[in-house]
């Protein structure tokens, strides 16, 4: 199991951790970014933090790993590899997460659902109900980060590599709006 310093540090060494006045995919602000695309350039930080991940879940007897679409694409891969199983994504049509591509989640089939920031879950909710509704089994969600501190509920067993709480406002409430600071939305989803 990786050590919190050795996860720090890795989000360090790979620019994860971003400081400003940012959009969030959830449609919150926050005065901090975790833009944690920067791990998958480097195998070496994404097969770590991937592999300590898949360890908490080695007692589960994963049959496949999913994730949303973009962030958990190669997530998914690199967890799904060290769980020797099958891995896909799920990703928006219309708005809508769906399974495109011909992927297909078997009933009975135990999924892991996997993220690589969570902070409301929105997107994790949404690949959950697409797993119950074809039948799968969900046995739990991962996260390389939880910005919750350890406070959402799944409804299943949630393991992040490392859970810190991250500030976060909804537009009207947020004090750098307030003073005037410009706003950048880094992620990779457009926000309506």
């Amino acid at each position: 199991m990786l050590s919190e310093d050795r996860v720090l540090a890795i989000l360090k060494e790979a620019g994860v951790l971003l400081e400003g006045h940012f959009l969030l995919t959830s449609g919150r602000h926050s005065d901090r970014y975790l833009q944690c695309a920067k791990i998958f350039k480097n195998t070496r930080y994404s097969e770590e933090l991937c592999s300590a991940l898949a360890e908490r879940f080695l007692d589960q007897k994963i049959d496949l790993v999913i994730g949303p679409a973009l962030g958990a694409v190669q997530m998914a891969y690199e967890v799904s590899r060290s769980l020797h199983c099958e891995n896909f994504f799920a990703e928006r049509e219309d708005g809508k997460m769906t399974l495109r591509r011909g992927f297909a989640i078997e009933p009975g089939q135990r999924v892991l659902v996997v993220e690589d920031v969570v902070t409301t879950g929105g997107s994790v909710r949404e690949v959950l109900e697409l797993v119950k509704k074809a039948g799968g089994v969900a046995a739990g969600v991962g996260a390389i980060v939880d910005r919750t501190g350890g406070e959402i509920d799944f409804g299943v067993p949630f393991c992040a590599v490392i859970s810190m709480k991250v500030r976060s406002w909804e537009a009207s409430d947020c004090p750098l709006c307030k003073e005037g600071q410009g706003l950048s939305k880094p992620g990779s989803r457009k926000i309506s």
